[in-house]
């Protein structure tokens, strides 16, 4: 009895510190992951794919090694007039290319996504050119031609475009903002909580929050969200200096009024219709939504050409 009641605390000890030890690894795991996510190399060559477009053994390798996230560049430039202006933003210094129009109805100031840069939204831009619209395209920091290297995948980019809201509302004409995904969801941030006030939205499948996409990514990669999305989100957070669970569209829209014209792609695997629709309810000002068929986490007029420039027509016609 004595022999078997001294194994007893050993195999505690033994529990205990495998445990210690598992919670250990996830967290190491979880940390190099969201620095990798959030950091981009100077190496070049292309990231690493989206989620839904890996092989399994790529996935196997992505949970291991983390992304490969080299810094964005732009590979091509306007085929319209355009001079490269210089902007101040908290986060460094925004390389931007404007392109005033005659007679302009407004600004249009355009923001990419996540691992993208502005040469990305070079059709948008054409287009709202097109409907009389002067554009300003804008690299966050850490993309493109801006300052550093470092992407908080919409939280410290709203500093960006409030910067980038700021400079344009200090000459004549109304301001847009138009966005996707990580821009989306760099406007509302910016207009909830650092003042941003433009004229109106133009928000393309902005995520519900930071803990929803990261879930939604994981999901996407057949790997069970908990408790590596929450790891993820916290040492993410924790990184670059802010809280990522505060990073919430749902919650941004209840205090934003600005007329709104919310899209989202009905095949999108990465931003779900239940946080679309959540932030779509939320929105307290003029909203209107419009979903594309067939249409991924990509831009729209891809699959949908027609139906996004009639959309778009529409909703600014009315502002």
């Amino acid at each position: 009895m004595a022999r078997t009641s001294s194994r007893k605390p050993q195999r505690l000890r033994q529990l205990l510190l495998l445990a210690v030890l598992g919670l250990v690894v996830v967290n190491a795991v979880a940390f190099f992951h969201a620095w990798r996510f959030t950091h981009f190399t100077a190496e070049a060559g292309p990231h690493t794919d989206n989620p839904e477009h890996l092989t399994p053994l790529q996935k196997f390798g992505v949970l291991l090694t983390g992304l490969k996230n080299p810094k964005p560049r732009n590979q091509v430039t306007p085929a319209f007039p355009y001079r490269t202006i210089y902007l101040s933003s908290p986060n460094g210094l925004l390389e931007t290319w404007y392109s005033p129009v005659a007679r302009p109805r407004g600004t249009v100031a355009l923001f990419h996504g996540y691992t993208s840069c502005k040469s990305k939204l070079l059709t948008e831009a054409a287009y709202f050119r097109s409907v009389g619209y002067s554009v300003l395209l804008t690299d966050f920091a850490g993309n493109g031609g801006s300052t550093g290297n470092v992407c908080t995948v919409g939280y410290h980019e709203a500093a960006d475009v409030a910067a980038v809201t700021r400079w344009l509302q200090r000459r004549p004409g109304s301001v847009v903002l138009y966005g996707n995904s990580m821009g989306a969801e760099a406007i509302l941030r910016a207009e909830s909580e650092l003042g941003a006030r433009p004229t109106a939205n133009l928000i393309e499948c902005p995520y519900g929050s930071m803990l929803e996409t990261a879930a939604n990514r994981f999901q996407s990669m057949h790997v069970p969200p908990f408790p590596l999305a929450n790891l993820l989100v916290f040492w993410g957070g924790v990184q670059n200096n802010f809280w990522a669970f505060d990073l919430d569209a749902t919650h941004f829209a209840t205090t934003i009024s600005t007329p709104t014209l919310l899209m989202w792609g009905e095949a999108d695997p990465r931003v779900t219709r239940q946080e679309t629709d959540a932030i779509f309810a939320n929105l307290r000002g003029p909203k209107q939504r419009q979903d594309f068929p067939r249409s991924g986490h990509e831009p729209y007029w891809r699959k949908n050409k027609a139906l996004w420039e009639q959309t778009i027509a529409g909703f600014l016609e009315k502002q």
